[in-house]
């Protein structure tokens, strides 16, 4: 029986450690990889050979956009593999439209930000950027010492998940390590979602006014652009901390600066709006912010994570198995 061919094309420059040459030659046992070193375009003639003769594409964050005229050069394309979180970006509509299957590591991709997550609500709930700001200033530790009298730490607080997404349900399951109640908001969960074993499921006004610390976790679409706006940021107690590790579209940043301004809440913010805000933004500045360059998702060594995700896909789809993380056109509008 012969190979599938494969293509891989991403960025090299943003995808190193996503494969390996160990992963690589377990990849070459399933398949005959037309080259090692990705695509970065898709129109010069050495790439539109090798296009022509994929049967399965292997694509990653700076693949070029799939569209309907790459497509159309594509005849024997029967699968891809997306080694990264959302295909939206990656995709055009076309790709389901020809019935070609698609297949991602979102799921891959929510491990470290779940666990970024967790790391980011047990340092907000002990104040722990605030203590270390309190004790560069006063070495003599008076001012630590102070708030570490006031009702600090993760004993009995609240925190407030908004989404149950891949992310937002291992966050839930993370927090069952820590003695806190889990609140949940999410349009789609229900009483008899296994979720809601793990957090009590409530409206968002609910969450946010009785949240300790409230971590973002929904999808950016365009119903859910701006869902956290001034109204619900002013619903928050004096000393929450929001988490945003999701899309930065998805809150109002001119209310939550506003917010912030005032010192009566804290941020954690991995994801703004623009990717990178303009130099002179308050989240660089604000004390009582927490600011960095999306790091939350894969780096470094986690993106191997994803590499096998794609191939263990890919070995699932050449011996005719179900993939485990196919994406199904229908429920598209609801992914991140």
């Amino acid at each position: 029986m012969m190979r599938p061919k494969v293509l891989l094309a991403m960025a090299a420059a943003k995808t190193r450690h996503v494969f390996d040459e160990d992963l690589l030659a377990r990849l070459g046992r399933s398949c005959e990889i037309l080259s090692s070193t990705p695509l970065e375009e898709f129109s010069s003639d050495a790439a539109r050979s090798m296009l022509r003769q994929a049967q399965i594409l292997v694509t990653g964050w700076g693949c070029p956009y799939l569209s309907r005229e790459v497509l159309a050069g594509m005849p024997d394309l029967r699968l891809v593999a997306h080694a990264a979180g959302t295909v939206k970006y990656t995709l055009d509509p076309a790709v389901y439209e020809a019935g070609i299957m698609v297949t991602h590591a979102a799921e891959a991709n929510a491990v470290p930000v779940a666990e970024f997550t967790l790391a980011a609500i047990i340092f907000a709930n002990k104040r722990v950027f605030e203590l270390r700001d309190l004790y560069r200033a006063d070495p003599s530790r008076r001012t630590t010492w102070a708030l570490m009298d006031e009702p600090i730490g993760n004993y009995r607080r609240t925190v407030g998940l908004v989404g149950a997404s891949r992310i937002g349900r291992k966050v839930a399951a993370h927090l069952q390590m820590l003695e806190v109640e889990v609140l949940l908001a999410d349009p789609y969960v229900d009483e008899m979602d296994p979720v809601a074993r793990l957090a009590e499921v409530t409206d968002l006004d609910e969450l946010m006014a009785r949240s300790d610390v409230i971590s973002l976790h929904a999808p950016s679409l365009a119903s859910t652009r701006h869902m956290i706006g001034a109204r619900q940021l002013k619903l928050m107690r004096d000393g929450a901390t929001f988490i945003n590790t999701a899309r930065g579209a998805l809150v109002d940043e001119e209310a939550l600066l506003a917010e912030l301004r005032t010192g009566r809440i804290q941020a954690v913010i991995d994801v703004t709006d623009p990717e990178i805000p303009s130099a002179d933004s308050p989240f660089f500045t604000l004390p009582n912010v927490f600011l960095t360059p999306h790091v939350a998702g894969a780096a470094g060594l986690e993106r191997l994570r994803l590499g096998h995700v794609a191939v263990e896909e890919i070995e699932r789809f050449v011996a005719g198995e179900p993939l485990l993380y196919a994406i199904e056109p229908q429920i598209l509008e609801r992914l991140a």
